[in-house]
């Protein structure tokens, strides 16, 4: 038995993309470039929130690339709400096993795995394409690089010297190395939907947003992943009680759930400023309400974390500072800075616990914190002391 098949992204091989018109017998209806299969493409990003946000850059030089292709992404279920609303991506699978059983039944021209962990590279063993790049499992279950462009992201996770200290170059950077892609400083890909968008106005009403402001976020945990991504309380109620000396700003408290009681805490030392010039968001409403409160702000303070990754995806200015993690792994895009810690020989250094009372943390420069809002608040109309 014969079938000619269209090459189409609409045809599924179970009904109709179009109510009684039947591509077999009359042809696709829908042959044009972007609706033609063409290269078949799947990236699997799986871990980390924020690493899974800051590798969709690679979607736009896949398209340079390989103009008519189709792309389809696996990542984790928690990550699944980063990924909705990309015009690059032509089907999200989810890790479980009806994808994965799904994807092993799909000949792939690429798959391009970003993820050093064993069972990311297990999948890519099993995936039927013709290239493979990223890393791969060895026969000793070993993860090993699937060429040479992989090497040095390959040895910068064996190497701290390497890693640590000598590494400039930001992950995205060599990600698309890893890829055989050319880098061209794409950015991270966030968008709202127009319901979000609505939302967003709302909520701008319900606080009686006035642009005049500057609304600087601060996000003030990070996952329980890596606790020590996170300034004290004490630090923020510091920081923000200076900076609400300055009658142009407001101040709005962003976070996850793990947040809650922190932000609590934090919001309450304000009481004569509570909801009009401090607004402390729900932090239960899971990742796109999070980010809809996120985009109300000009300037996002954040350690290290999703939140980071969050507001550089939605072109905040970032005051982003580090202890633990490599700041020069991190693109900002020209809209912000970075706080390190200077003459730490401990940092960074990637441990879960600190040994040394988190001197990293002590170290961060709330002075200079402060300048650069006040700094960039003067782009902005501003109102006297």
């Amino acid at each position: 038995m014969k079938l000619n098949l269209p090459k189409c992204k609409k045809f599924t091989g179970y009904k109709p993309c179009e109510s009684y018109y039947d591509c077999l017998e009359n042809g696709c209806k829908y042959d044009r470039p972007e609706t033609k299969l063409g290269i078949k493409i799947l990236i699997i990003s799986l871990d980390a929130l924020g690493n899974v946000l800051d590798n969709t850059p690679i979607l736009p030089a896949l398209k340079r690339k390989y103009p008519e292709s189709t792309i389809y992404w696996l990542t984790m279920t928690n990550a699944k709400n980063i990924l909705i609303n990309n015009p690059y991506l032509d089907k999200l699978f989810l890790w479980d096993d009806e994808s994965r059983m799904i994807l092993r039944n799909i000949e792939f021209d690429f798959v391009l795995n970003a993820d050093k962990s064993v069972y990311a590279c297990s999948m890519v063993n099993e995936l039927k394409a013709k290239t493979k790049y990223g890393f791969l499992l060895n026969s000793d279950g070993k993860i090993i690089p699937a060429d040479e462009n992989a090497l040095y992201s390959y040895n910068l996770g064996l190497d701290d010297q390497l890693k640590f200290k000598e590494n400039q170059r930001t992950g995205i950077e060599i990600l698309h190395e890893t890829f055989h892609l050319k880098y061209e400083k794409d950015e991270c890909i966030y968008n709202f939907d127009e319901d979000e968008r609505d939302f967003i106005n709302k909520y701008k009403a319900e606080i009686n947003y006035d642009g005049r402001f500057t609304y600087v976020g601060f996000n003030t945990g990070c996952s329980e992943l890596f606790p020590n991504k996170k300034m004290t309380v004490d630090q923020h109620i510091q920081i923000i009680g200076e900076l609400l000396f300055y009658d142009n700003i407001k101040i709005v408290l962003l976070g996850g759930r793990e947040d809650t009681e922190r932000n609590k805490s934090i919001f309450s030392n304000f009481t004569e400023f509570q909801d009009e010039r401090i607004f402390n968001s729900p932090t239960s409403m899971g990742i796109r309400k999070g980010a809809c409160y996120m985009d109300v702000c000009d300037v996002v303070i954040s350690g290290d974390s999703f939140g980071m990754h969050l507001a550089i995806a939605l072109k905040k200015y970032v005051i982003a500072w580090f202890g633990l993690s490599c700041a020069s792994e991190i693109e900002l895009y020209g809209r912000g800075i970075k706080l390190i810690p200077e003459g730490l020989e401990c940092s960074p250094c990637w441990k879960r616990s600190c040994p040394y009372n988190l001197e990293c943390i002590q170290m961060i420069d709330l002075k200079k914190m402060r300048e650069s809002v006040i700094n960039f608040s003067f782009k902005k109309p501003s109102f006297s002391n």
